[in-house]
């Protein structure tokens, strides 16, 4: 990170371009800035990233005891649900005599 001083203003070079900050701002307040608008912007980066690896599809993930536990509070019969079980509850349902 580059500083560059002037009369009016202090920029800092980040890698994502350049960050004005206060004049009165000391040399640690500005290290401290472009470190906290470096953190966002890699955050924002990552967080895109997930939602851009992200399926659409519905799962089971950590649905999967409970649906169980209301079956069996239904049925009496409490079999885990397989990952690959439909996410509509009514069809899943009508297939737990395939749960194990």
């Amino acid at each position: 990170m580059e500083t560059s001083r002037s009369e009016e203003d202090r920029t800092v070079s980040t890698p994502a371009g350049d960050l004005s900050v206060p004049e009165n701002a000391s040399p640690a307040q500005a290290a401290a800035i472009a470190a906290a608008v470096g953190a966002h912007l890699r955050d924002q980066r990552v967080a895109a990233a997930a939602a851009a690896d992200t399926d659409d599809e519905e799962s089971w993930d950590g649905e999967r005891f409970a649906f169980a536990g209301r079956l069996e509070a239904t049925t009496g019969r409490g079999d885990r649900v397989p990952r690959d079980a439909p996410t509509d509850r009514w069809t899943a349902a009508g297939r737990r005599d395939r749960f194990k």
